[in-house]
């Protein structure tokens, strides 16, 4: 991986390297070109230009002194091509520049050290005059005699020595290029061979496994995530194994019981009568109960817990619930107060589902409130009645409440803040909060948990309100 990455690295910077001085490479040799055989280094780069365009507009060098005359600042002698006798004064303090101009045939035109020019060009002239082109084809020649002189041959050296340290250019960005190339594919990949080796051990069952976070980049969020994943991982490998130990501690008391009232009867120390059965038949209902909330629970997980909602009203189904704990509570001279609804609402719930969290719910509360206490069960409605609003209903008992240390796991499986009581006792599974929580969930809603400022532990049950009847 390390060694594609430097290789593509590298061929990046060789690409664009190479591109660069083929451009660059380009551009020199005609701006050479253009600077010592178009005038520029006789200072007559402009001129040139001046004269083409001249030609390009009239068709004919005829008037083309007015061009000399500007640059110069002379005139002309007359309306004909001679030029004015104080000409070549001005010719030898432009650097000693002797400046022609032929058309193309090489018939001379213009000459600044001549009045009245004539003639041809010579062939030493021909060489060194700068072409004159409009539209791609020669239309005449300027000479600029007096500069420093420049071959084609000179050209070819410059040329070549811009070639030798363009290379040298080449070279020197190359190597830098290939060490910060290697730097930076370790940068790079330093975060991904941490999380390669940290997935192969977890994938060989090494949960604890976790990667240094560095910066803000995306290596970096993807860091976090897998730092997430693996916490998670452990999380549910450790509830995994608790859940399996939980549920053999829970199996293993009923059946002890059950297989020791059976061996007392096989070995005739219990008669076989209704009255010595009755332990048996409690702990396989204890049994039965336990199968049946692991199954909600499995359902629940899976997703696959169904409700069968329908429009619910809420006030009516609440008022039967307490009514059926209210013997309960009479009996234990516990007081049990209903605040009712400034008015009915209907929500869309699977009324069975809902009753199992209600009994829940209220079973604890009575269970852990003393004789003489108080339960109460507010229900109202937050903000207005329509679809983005809950049913809050709240279940506060005068108990001792809920520890502090319990409250973080209240809704766990198999817990209990009281680990001594047994589900034959009246402690239940310790699965009852967990299964309510999860129909709470499957409907849209939840299920919190807290300690009311004047004792007693609260219980809030939220579900989605659906509209006032």
């Amino acid at each position: 991986m390390r060694l594609r990455l430097i290789l593509s690295f590298s061929l990046i910077v060789l690409i664009t390297i190479v591109s660069l001085v083929i451009i660059v490479r380009s551009n020199t040799a005609r701006t050479v070109r253009a600077y010592m055989f178009r005038g520029g280094m006789a200072g007559v780069e402009s001129l040139v230009s001046e004269l083409e365009e001249y030609y390009r507009e009239n068709r004919t060098w005829q008037g083309s002194e007015t061009l000399f005359h500007d640059r110069i600042g002379v005139g002309t002698g007359g309306p004909g091509m001679g030029m004015r006798s104080g000409w070549g004064m001005n010719a030898d303090e432009m650097m000693g520049q002797h400046l022609l101009l032929a058309d193309v045939d090489g018939a001379v035109i213009l000459d600044t050290q001549e009045s009245y020019p004539t003639g041809q060009m010579e062939q030493g002239e021909w060489e060194n005059a700068i072409p004159l082109e409009v539209d791609g084809r020669k239309v005449g020649y300027l000479l600029a005699e007096g500069g420093i002189p420049f071959t084609r041959e000179n050209e070819q050296a410059l040329l070549a020595r811009l070639d030798r340290a363009a290379l040298s250019a080449v070279l020197i960005a190359g190597g830098v290029s290939l060490v910060l190339a290697l730097l930076l594919s370790y940068s790079l990949l330093r975060p991904i061979h941490d999380l390669t080796q940290a997935a192969g051990r977890m994938a060989e069952g090494d949960l604890s496994q976790r990667v240094q976070v560095r910066g803000e980049n995306q290596l970096a969020t993807l860091g976090t995530a897998f730092n997430r994943m693996a916490a998670s991982l452990q999380q549910a490998g450790e509830r995994r194994r608790s859940l399996t130990a939980d549920i053999a501690h829970e199996l293993r008391t009923p059946l002890a019981v059950q297989r020791a009232h059976l061996e007392a009867l096989q070995d005739g120390i219990y008669d076989l009568t209704p009255e010595n059965l009755v332990p048996i038949e409690e702990q396989n209902r204890a049994l039965t109960r336990l199968v049946e909330d692991l199954r909600m629970l499995a359902l629940a997980d899976s997703g696959l817990l169904t409700l069968e909602r329908t429009p619910t009203d809420f006030s009516a189904l609440l008022e039967r619930m307490i009514a059926h704990f209210a013997p309960q509570a009479g009996a234990r001279g516990v007081e049990l107060i209903l605040h009712p609804m400034a008015a009915p609402v209907t929500v869309n719930i699977d009324p069975q589902r809902v009753e199992q969290i209600l009994n829940n719910l209220l079973s604890n509360a009575l269970r852990y409130t003393p004789e003489g206490g108080m339960i109460s069960v507010q229900c109202t409605v937050s903000g207005e009645l329509n679809f983005d609003n809950y049913v809050l209903l709240t279940v506060r008992d005068s108990g001792p409440g809920i520890p502090e240390e319990s409250l973080p796991h209240i809704f766990d499986r198999f817990y209990k803040a009281d680990r001594s009581r047994s589900p034959v006792e009246g402690g239940g599974t310790g699965l009852g909060l967990s299964i309510a929580r999860k129909i709470a969930q499957a409907h849209g809603g939840d299920i919190t948990a807290s300690n009311h400022p004047d004792g007693g532990a609260t219980f809030t049950l939220e579900l989605p309100l659906l509209q006032p009847l």
